[in-house]
């Protein structure tokens, strides 16, 4: 007889898996249901969200005090409402319970003790022992009703407990007299008029505490403001120098305010050294570099003027020269002109100056300057930048339009030129050291394939940057945007 051997039968395999099927659709399709239930209200949450974000305040010290505003505020209105709704409402609703147990009083004594037809005594005893002013009103009816006030816990307080001590047909008159309440209640014929003063059924200095409420909320804000205003300004100096160093400015900086406010100014402090340091030993090499390779520069010029003039003399001088002048470039490049202390500076007498060099090369060149032509930046530097710039326009092209617009924010300079431009892609590479077009425009043609790359250094220098694009005159537009 065969041997069964253990394991899963073929056929609960299949109802296994059959389920599991049946399981994972149901969960796709709770899932998605889900998603889009949810999504919607998402959706519409996100919006009220969005409009809130975009009219919140965007600065720090505004935002710092919407952060202390905001909760005085909201628990000076907890504090009001549970006190004015829970205090002043119980308050005046006992104070309403033993006025109406007092008009409860008169009107069992007015019952019960007819030989005081005239209730002169009854009026006397209300007068002195009670405060209020009694009388009757023979064969009268209650008045119609009056609108109810807004704010109307008194009559309803009152109301209340005059409904359930009284038990008597009432009418109730808390508007008229500002000082007074009258109620009238009738009594068989008649009716009982009493008049008795509001702070006797209504607890009336509730100003009082909003007075205090209000004073010191003011106390505590101007208190917050203040101190707001000494703990942000440390950080508003900081990005202050740290804004002037990235212009190239020196800017005098004492770390002040709280505990981490002074660890980043130290931190900025240290940075700034630091970078010091580095520029100025760089700045330190690079003029013993260019001393040497100057001395021995000079050394071939001279031996150079010793020899008998050749044509290979003549070429060779030639090649000093254009050696010299790389090095100047290398040398520019390298340093940046960081050494030098930004000045007020006229821009205008420098593009013009430019203007009347371009014009005299045979170049038809426009000018035009609008707001103040003093900037402050690095006289030698900025000369240098503006020089490259004009003189790649006057190399490739026949007419040039400079233009330079100063706001109240930035300083743009844009050298425009017709000649055959730079196409877009290649408008960023341009930027790169001793990068060169090989087709429609070499930037520094004959050069060293600087010009471009020591622009952009001195404009970032100075906190800026330059930015190239396709002039009206049909061609390279070059335009620096400094902060000023």
């Amino acid at each position: 007889m065969p041997v069964r051997q253990g394991g899963t039968k073929p056929g609960a395999l299949r109802i296994a898996t059959a389920w599991l099927g049946r399981a994972g659709a149901a969960v796709s399709h709770v899932a998605g249901q889900a998603n889009a239930v949810i999504k919607p209200v998402l959706k519409r949450i996100g919006r009220p969200l969005q409009i809130v974000a975009r009219y919140m305040p965007k600065g720090l010290y505004p935002r710092a005090l919407v952060i202390v505003i905001t909760p005085v505020v909201l628990l000076q209105s907890v504090i009001a409402y549970v006190f004015m709704e829970r205090h002043w409402q119980l308050v005046t609703q006992r104070l309403s319970a033993a006025v109406s147990a007092d008009i409860a009083m008169l009107i069992d004594v007015y019952e019960s003790y007819p030989q005081d037809p005239d209730i002169t005594t009854l009026s006397r005893i209300a007068a002195e022992r009670l405060g209020m002013d009694v009388d009757i009103i023979p064969d009268s009816d209650l008045p119609a009703p009056g609108p109810r006030p807004f704010f109307s816990l008194l009559d309803n307080a009152l109301s209340t407990e005059l409904s359930q001590q009284v038990a008597r047909p009432f009418w109730l008159d808390t508007v008229g007299r500002s000082s007074l309440i009258e109620i009238r209640i009738k009594l068989g014929k008649n009716v009982m008029r009493i008049l008795t003063r509001r702070n006797s059924a209504y607890a009336s200095n509730s100003h009082i505490f909003l007075l205090w409420m209000i004073g010191t909320s003011l106390i505590l804000l101007t208190i917050a403001v203040l101190f707001l205003r000494n703990q942000i300004r440390p950080i508003l100096k900081l990005a202050d120098a740290a804004e002037a160093f990235g212009k190239g400015r020196d800017a005098e900086f004492r770390p002040r305010g709280a505990r981490e406010v002074r660890r980043a100014g130290n931190a900025f402090i240290e940075m700034k050294r630091r970078v010091e340091r580095s520029i100025g030993e760089r700045t330190t090499m690079l003029n013993g570099v260019s001393h040497d390779l100057r001395t021995i520069l000079t050394r071939f010029r001279l031996s150079l003027a010793l020899m008998e003039r050749t044509s290979e003399i003549e070429a060779l001088e030639k090649d000093v020269d254009e050696m010299s002048r790389m090095l100047e470039d290398y040398l520019a490049f390298a340093r940046g002109d960081a050494g030098e202390v930004p000045v007020e500076t006229d821009i205008r007498g420098q593009l013009e100056e430019l203007k009347a060099d371009a014009e005299r090369q045979g170049h038809q060149t426009a000018l035009e300057v609008v707001g103040d032509p003093l900037v402050v930046v690095r006289p030698d530097a900025f000369r240098r930048l503006l020089t490259n710039l004009v003189s790649n326009a006057a190399r490739y092209g026949d007419r040039i339009a400079i233009r330079a617009t100063h706001d109240a924010r930035y300083l743009i300079v844009t050298v425009d030129d017709d000649g055959p431009g730079i196409p877009p892609d290649q408008r960023e590479e341009v930027f790169r050291p001793f990068f060169r077009l090989d087709e429609a425009r070499n930037v520094d043609g004959g050069g060293t394939g600087l010009g471009l790359a020591i622009a952009r250094d001195i404009a970032r220098a100075h906190g800026g940057d330059i930015m190239l694009s396709e002039a009206p005159l049909g061609g390279l537009r070059a335009t620096v945007r400094l902060p000023v």
